[in-house]
């Protein structure tokens, strides 16, 4: 009599790698199922997110990335604010302000300030563009999985919309005491605000998928139902 091995090879083709995701908060693994605009897939281990549709999101992102660029250098090139205090008149730029906090001993707060509002926001835009600008002419940017990881690695640390709280509240205190002006490059910093909230709607792994297949939707592959949605 004949044994037939009934056991199940796991298919470990690069198409049905490609398909998995792991969940980043317990590392669960799934495959990518369908699913439509406005919808995000949970793992159902611990309910954490593990991707949305984007394709909406991708389509006006180098847009926004442009946009977020101009707003940037207005924003540095310009006056925050000016203050008239007993017609003497005072302003400063961003660059103006961390090199304040420099003279008066603060440097570790300068260095702080530099690197959350200037750098780290500069280099993910940067790290934006030189990836959208090749994928939008449909070629592969030179090391891609270290920039997208760089994006990631760099977000968190993007804090503009806490320095514009930051101006506002100390802006409120120092109109008690003097005349105090906004500059062009306050209206730009809470445009960029906007911006850059609106980028951040968008995972940078979803590039992967739309690198290899920029007509297809991020999951929307052959898959099992492994993974739960939840409309928004």
């Amino acid at each position: 009599m004949a044994v037939h091995d009934t056991t199940t090879t796991p298919d470990t083709s690069p198409a049905a790698l490609h398909r998995l995701v792991a969940c980043e908060y317990c590392d669960a693994i799934y495959e990518r199922t369908p699913i439509s605009p406005g919808e995000r897939a949970l793992c159902l281990r611990c309910g954490g997110e593990l991707y949305r549709e984007s394709r909406r999101h991708y389509r006006r992102l180098l847009p926004l990335v442009i946009t977020a660029l101009i707003l940037f250098l207005i924003s540095n090139a310009f006056p925050i604010v000016e203050m008239d205090l007993k017609g003497v008149r005072t302003q400063t730029t961003l660059a103006g302000a961390v090199q304040a906090l420099y003279d008066d001993q603060m440097a570790l707060v300068a260095a702080l300030v530099f690197a959350t509002t200037i750098l780290f926001p500069l280099a993910e835009l940067l790290m934006m563009a030189y990836l959208l600008v090749p994928m939008a002419q449909h070629r592969m940017p030179a090391g891609f999985d270290r920039i997208v990881r760089g994006i990631r690695q760099t977000r968190p640390w993007g804090m503009i919309e806490v320095f514009m709280i930051g101006v506002l509240v100390t802006l409120v205190k120092l109109s008690t005491m003097a005349r105090v002006l906004p500059g062009i490059a306050l209206w730009s910093f809470g445009a960029l605000v906007i911006v850059l909230a609106a980028m951040l709607s968008f995972d940078p792994r979803d590039l992967w998928r739309y690198l290899e297949s920029p007509d297809d939707k991020p999951g929307a592959t052959d898959a099992t139902d492994a993974a739960g949605e939840e409309g928004r």
